[in-house]
């Protein structure tokens, strides 16, 4: 467990202009001592030491694309793949951004062009890629029972269920946490690039940033859909590249790898919900709680049990960590933390954060919580199941059995253990 924090680099700070680093696509990025890149050192290690609880497996603070602050058991932890839960979900989005930068699809289209003929109904397919994205698609959501399949990896096809899911409201209109939505846009954008999706993303967003193949999983369902709204088990390290490819506005190595154009889009509120874009939590009215102090153009790859990287491109700042939340944890942690972390900002300085203020607790009584007839129809069972489907084979095709694609030494959580076909960073 993280217990404590390392500083990175020594030295004294220049008047001049602060230090910038340049991204690395090897295994340590560029480090430097926090007056380098003008924030306070006694701060730093202040908010650092506090954002080193028991729950934190690993944290990473970048400034200028420079490492200055790390968990004590980053070493460690850092190159053991993790479930990045919902932070999945900002991933399909990045990859959905470059193949629209390509022009393989357009965001305001109908998924029905790049559905298959016959699948899907006329309500379905006449769904926009972009209510996909920011989650207005009038689907109704049921999270728990959404996801809860997945753990078990008893999904029959993620595809179908989103096809066979019910629509009861106008598109755009109501924001509703939908699971299965973003398994359908990595499906619609497999469909969009004619390639495998994963496949797509290892070539044109992981490859770059010299993310390996072999450093992670990503967990399909049973028909072999991958799966968009969680289960990317990745390492840490590389997990905070894509946290400073976000900070660079979409630039690596003097390479554009999602244009800043899309990235406007993806991190702009949506008029449903001014917290949230793209698949990212973003900094839009009302959301000071959730970036206390910090800019406008603050966002949030957020991820169940707090898989967080924490974004802000103005400052050039990432604060990305990895662990598992307990019951009874402080709720106000991850404001503490920003807040401590915007509290050692010496170039420029900010204003001090507001005090943290509860959001409204959701329980699993909640309507988008629970739904049985959503965990049957995961299985092929039930009133709303795709027509066609069964617990042995979905549109066509007979299906696998429960985590018959999953390596060795992976299981939901993360991945572990010395066989060579165990992915992780070595």
């Amino acid at each position: 467990m993280v217990t404590g924090i390392a500083m990175a680099g020594a030295g004294h700070a220049d008047t001049g202009a602060l230090k910038q680093c340049e991204v690395s696509s090897g295994r340590s990025p560029q480090t430097a001592a926090p007056e380098e890149v003008g924030l306070d050192p006694v701060a730093l290690r202040a908010a650092a030491t506090f954002a080193a609880d028991p729950t934190r497996f690993t944290l990473q603070i970048f400034r200028n694309n420079c490492l200055v602050a790390t968990g004590q058991n980053n070493d460690s932890a850092g190159g053991i793949p993790w479930n990045l839960w919902s932070s999945t979900k900002s991933v399909v989005a990045m990859v959905t951004g470059i193949a629209s930068d390509e022009g393989r699809l357009d965001v305001d289209e109908p998924i029905g062009r790049h559905l298959p003929a016959g699948v899907g109904d006329a309500a379905h397919r006449a769904i926009t890629l972009r209510s996909l994205l920011n989650e207005t698609a009038g689907m109704q959501v049921a999270i728990v029972s959404e996801g809860i399949t997945g753990l078990a990896q008893l999904d029959s096809n993620v595809v179908a269920q989103a096809l066979a899911t019910p629509i009861d409201q106008q598109q755009g209109i109501e924001w509703r946490y939908s699971q299965r939505g973003v398994d359908l846009i990595a499906y619609i954008v497999q469909q969009a690039v004619g390639e495998d999706f994963q496949a797509y993303a290892q070539r044109k967003l992981f490859d770059p940033l010299g993310i390996k193949r072999s450093d992670y999983f990503w967990g399909r369902d049973r028909s072999g859909n991958t799966y968009g709204y969680a289960h990317l088990l990745m390492p840490p390290k590389n997990f905070a590249k894509l946290g400073l490819l976000i900070a660079d506005h979409g630039a690596w190595q003097g390479n554009q790898i999602i244009s800043t154009r899309y990235l406007e889009m993806a991190t702009t509120p949506a008029p449903a919900n001014p917290c949230y874009g793209f698949l990212f939590v973003v900094n839009g009215p009302g959301c000071e709680s959730i970036f206390p102090g910090l800019p406008s153009d603050a966002v949030m790859m957020s991820g169940m049990m707090r898989q967080d990287n924490f974004i802000v491109p103005s400052l050039g700042l990432l604060v990305s960590w990895t662990g598992i939340t307990v019951p009874g944890g402080a709720v106000s942690f991850p404001h503490d933390v920003l807040s401590a972390v915007g509290a050692s900002f010496r170039v420029p300085r900010l204003d001090p954060a507001p005090p943290h203020v509860q959001g409204p607790d959701t329980t699993l009584t909640d309507p988008m919580m629970i739904n049985p007839t959503a965990t049957l129809a995961a299985l092929g069972l039930g009133p709303s199941v795709y027509p066609g489907c069964t617990p042995l084979s979905c549109l066509g095709r007979p299906m696998s059995a429960p985590f018959a694609n999953w390596p060795p030494g992976c299981f939901i959580l993360g991945c572990a253990g010395p066989d060579p076909a165990t992915p992780g960073i070595r």
